[in-house]
């Protein structure tokens, strides 16, 4: 399996931002996509994951309302778009696939697969 996230950059403060991950290697409609985020001297920590069979998703707490996951079986993408962006979406952003699916797992240790993170600057 094979992860790699695009589409992070410099961004205005309340600006859009739609991250890819492009997903390869394997069938993943029995897996569930998970994105994290990992500020700058903090822990990554999840946002958002999609169950790729059914589309059903699920959202940490603090973004719910401004991150929207979502795939395209068709290409094998997954996306994760931020709207508004706030200066504290700063991060390194990283995709993650489970192959498990018992669940929409929240921690790092519940995935895994995960591909080089895309960095996300937020600017004033």
């Amino acid at each position: 399996v094979q992860l790699q996230a695009s589409g992070g950059g410099l961004v205005q403060a309340g600006g859009s931002l739609r991250l890819s991950c492009a997903a390869s290697g394997h069938t993943f409609n029995t897996y569930i996509m998970g994105w994290f985020r990992q500020a700058p001297g903090k822990e990554r920590e999840f946002v958002a994951a999609i169950r790729w069979s059914d589309g059903q998703t699920y959202y940490e707490d603090p973004v719910k309302g401004r991150f929207i996951i979502s795939r395209d079986n068709a290409k094998n993408m997954v996306y994760l778009e931020i709207d508004p962006v706030r200066h504290d979406d700063t991060a390194v952003y990283y995709c993650a696939a489970d192959d498990q699916n018992y669940g929409f797992g929240t921690r790092v240790y519940e995935y895994d697969y995960w591909g080089p993170g895309t960095q996300v600057t937020v600017s004033s």
